[in-house]
């Protein structure tokens, strides 16, 4: 509060924090920053209720760590370490358990926000602010910041045991997850986790995970293995099988940033085994991607092989399930990126109390009932003379559209203000903004997400 007063009232009130899981541009500033410094750790646990109570800034690596010796975890734990609770409910979470456990903000209980107008208020899914309670996911710091959130845990079990299903077309593929996200199970056996990776239209995968206590051998794919080319292999009728401790499970992808690391070298094996296992996570390759943006690094290295600037085309993006693999189809046509996550998602039944009975989160309007298939695909493409700035973005944003689908906000958009109106809340989003920072001393959606000021 004491750095918020400090804010002159006409400088935009934002976070005073070096790091982002960002990828639109942030613009540079030299006003006074919100200081979150004390909103880093887990303030309690309690395995009786499954419940943490969690500042806004604490990381996910902190917060399992604080649960884990319960035998608890979040409902759902995003893929990478440096990932914010405060930042997974205003902005994107999602990971292996949505299929069941729907998105980070579902399974919070209360939350404190400091809002625009410098109050902190507690809000519930039934109380006073009910409504802030609903509209602040998806809203991006635009209506308030976390300082402490109420969530539910769940237990897990020490070991994850893993099977990855190898699927030569698409549709088998789709028909198969769609099966699991209402059944939980496969072949008679439960499933706790699904996601998968496509790395053409004839080799893709779907990786069942199940909990257990069962002892046994682990995989470790902090050293030499990489996780994600562990998933490959030749049959489509025997699955492959793994196993992990559930910390390293949790953490999979984090490693490798999925299959980003590949971009710096790390997975060569001649460079991997000098690269510090430290240095190996997202965090640290976070920082060379600062550098990148400052030197222009990678377009220099482009310009000397005589070849041109190239786009960044990082999104996630969720799609109806059945729609699933027709998109699949264009992108892989339209757009040279592989590979590409897949993580089904549907919202979590029953609906909370005070929800509204159609769509219960107003900025994030995914239907109820309704099942659909988070797809993500993080790189790069040449950029082609005279097309307009973010070109193929553009051509994606359409095609999700039509599609029936809905776009993170966490990367670059281009959509005009009508149409991103009809998207992420619209009037809805206009009577939050106007109750709880009247005085505009945050920045609006539009502004922070599309015109990145």
């Amino acid at each position: 509060m004491a750095s918020y007063r400090a804010i002159p009232p006409s400088a935009t009130v934002r976070l005073a924090k070096k790091t982002s899981n960002l990828f639109r541009a942030r613009a540079k500033t030299d006003a006074p920053g919100l200081d979150v410094s004390g909103l880093t750790g887990v303030i309690s646990v309690d395995p009786q209720a499954r419940t943490a109570d969690v500042a806004g800034m604490c990381t996910y690596e902190d917060l399992v760590d604080a649960t884990l010796p319960y035998g608890l975890a979040p409902l759902v734990v995003p893929q990478l370490k440096t990932i914010t609770l405060g930042g997974a409910v205003t902005g994107l979470g999602i990971e292996s358990t949505s299929f069941r456990n729907g998105l980070p903000h579902e399974s919070v209980l209360e939350i404190d926000i400091l809002t625009g107008d410098g109050q902190i208020l507690t809000a519930t899914p039934d109380g006073e602010h009910a409504d802030l309670f609903y509209g602040f996911p998806n809203s991006y710091g635009t209506l308030g910041y976390s300082t402490r959130l109420r969530i539910q845990l769940e237990p897990v079990e020490r070991y994850v045991a893993l099977r990855h299903l190898r699927f030569d077309d698409l549709d088998t593929l789709q028909s198969t997850m769609d099966a699991i996200t209402h059944t939980r199970s496969h072949d008679g056996v439960a499933v706790d986790y699904l996601d998968g990776v496509v790395f053409s239209a004839t080799e893709c995968y779907l990786t069942l995970a199940t909990r257990t206590d069962e002892p046994g051998p682990v995989s470790d794919y902090t050293g030499m293995d990489v996780y994600y080319r562990s998933i490959q292999h030749e049959s489509v009728n025997h699955p492959k099988t793994d196993r992990l401790t559930i910390h390293d499970y949790l953490w999979r992808w984090d490693t490798d940033w999925f299959w980003c690391s590949r971009a710096f070298g790390t997975q060569n094996p001649q460079i991997r085994r000098w690269w510090p296992k430290r240095y190996r996570r997202s965090s640290f390759y976070w920082k060379l991607i600062a550098l990148d943006r400052k030197y222009d690094i990678g377009d220099r290295l482009e310009q000397r092989k005589g070849l041109p600037p190239r786009e960044r085309v990082v999104q996630d993006v969720e799609v109806p399930i059945e729609r699933t693999a027709d998109f699949v189809r264009w992108f892989l046509r339209e757009i040279p990126i592989e590979p590409i996550w897949l993580c089904p998602l549907r919202l979590r039944e029953p609906e909370p109390a005070g929800a509204a009975p159609d769509r219960p989160w107003p900025l994030y309007p995914l239907e109820p009932k309704r099942s659909y298939v988070n797809i993500g695909f993080w790189s790069s493409v040449p950029i082609v003379p005279g097309q307009p700035e973010g070109a193929a973005n553009r051509r994606i944003e359409r095609a999700v559209t039509e599609f029936e689908g809905h776009k993170s906000l966490y990367s670059d958009a281009y959509y005009d203000e009508d149409e991103f109106a009809a998207l992420y809340g619209g009037e809805r989003y206009d009577g939050l903004k106007k109750k709880y920072d009247p005085n505009s001393r945050l920045l609006d959606l539009y502004s922070k997400a599309v015109q990145r000021k």
